[in-house]
């Protein structure tokens, strides 16, 4: 093998793929990062048996070839060559990759290629074209909510449901449930529903693109399997098995109290009621107050308490339509999905003190987030 690239291409490539690299593994391989010639191009591949990432790149091939290397080494030579072009030889018999940029060289010890496993390849004819800008905000609204605590896998998922033109995406922790819809541009033949680890969506989204694009989407027959795919990148997760919660049983049909808040407004007083509420147990009390007159406008106020740090109270201006209510509910989680609204203005809609509250952008019926309440001692 040997083959001509520029260093900042190979670097940006070396970079996506190496977020797959298994960190602890007991196979020395899959700490490696797969160099290999693909049809003109140079491919680089990582993966974690879970997650894959495969990236292309344009390049001048003199001879086909492929080699794995260690990752953090790869990773951190090709990031520190200067921006000339880099030229990579593989010495098969010493399973040795040479490469070389300006004024340097260096000698990297490889792993043979053919231990490395098999990526798997999409059919993209069945695949689901998404585009790239709505589907990242999809993501981005709703994998935070997703669980942290491997003792649930299926809770470690974003469930993705798939019928006609229409997706539909949610994941839950337990105490909090993020939704969002969309339309897609072609019909799918067949409903569709998998949970794929949110980590993975989050890595897909990290390394898209921002541009107009397309994101194939695929899911091999049979395999327990999703691909995202476009030109110059894949990537390969495995789905998580089980029963997602049926969280549209827990989604309130009516409210008693429907409180229109600035969303920077509301974002601004959770930040700091969380200053003073992190050091306890997150609790920050909604205190919601409908207008009584003309001059007398509706208010949230906001109020932490923390016996190590202090007390922290916030005015909001509010419109209240409703009954007055007094509610309990962790600022973390308010913080985070009003990081994740941009609309100018958002609902938050109530019932009662030990129910669930909804919070969703004004003007937009395609997202929205129930949080549970904490207990008000």
């Amino acid at each position: 093998m040997k083959v001509n690239v520029k260093q900042q291409e190979l670097a940006h490539s070396v970079s996506i793929v190496s977020r797959a690299v298994s960190p602890r593994s007991t196979l020395p391989v899959l700490s490696n990062v797969l160099v290999k010639t693909d049809q003109g191009r140079l491919r680089l591949s990582a993966t974690n048996l879970e997650l894959g990432i495969t990236s292309w790149i344009g390049a001048r091939i003199e001879g086909e070839g492929a080699i794995t290397v260690p990752a953090r080494t790869f990773t951190d030579l090709v990031s520190n060559l200067p921006a000339e072009q880099v030229v990579l030889t593989l010495d098969n018999s010493t399973q040795t990759l040479n490469v070389r940029c300006g004024s340097s060289e260096t000698n990297i010890k490889g792993i043979d290629a053919e231990e490395f496993p098999p990526i798997p390849e999409p059919s993209l004819e069945e695949g689901v074209p998404l585009n790239v800008i709505n589907f990242k905000e999809m993501v981005q609204q709703v994998s935070f909510a997703a669980s942290t605590d491997e003792a649930r896998p299926v809770l470690t998922g974003v469930l993705i449901k798939l019928e006609d033109n229409h997706i539909t995406m949610a994941a839950t922790d337990g105490f909090r449930i993020s939704i969002r819809d969309d339309d897609i541009p072609n019909a799918v033949s067949r409903p569709i529903e998998a949970i794929i680890p949110a980590r993975a969506l989050v890595e897909l989204s990290r390394i898209l693109g921002s541009g107009d694009d397309t994101v194939i989407m695929t899911f091999p027959p049979d395999r327990g399997q999703v691909i995202f795919h476009m030109d110059e990148m894949e990537l390969a997760s495995q789905l998580i098995e089980g029963n997602f919660p049926d969280y549209r049983a827990i989604i309130p049909q009516n409210f008693k109290t429907h409180t229109l808040l600035s969303t920077a407004g509301l974002l601004k007083a959770c930040k700091q009621a969380e200053i003073i509420a992190r050091e306890g147990t997150n609790v920050a009390r909604l205190n919601i107050i409908p207008e009584t007159d003309e001059s007398s406008p509706g208010t949230l106020e906001i109020s932490a308490n923390s016996e190590q740090t202090g007390t922290s109270e916030v005015l909001v201006d509010a419109s209240v339509d409703g009954v007055p209510l007094l509610v309990a509910f962790n600022v973390r989680f308010l913080r985070e999905v009003l990081e994740v609204i941009k609309s100018d203005n958002v609902w938050l809609e109530t019932n009662a003190a030990n129910t669930p509250g909804v919070i969703h952008p004004q003007g937009d019926s395609h997202f929205k987030h129930i949080i549970m309440p904490m207990h008000i001692g």
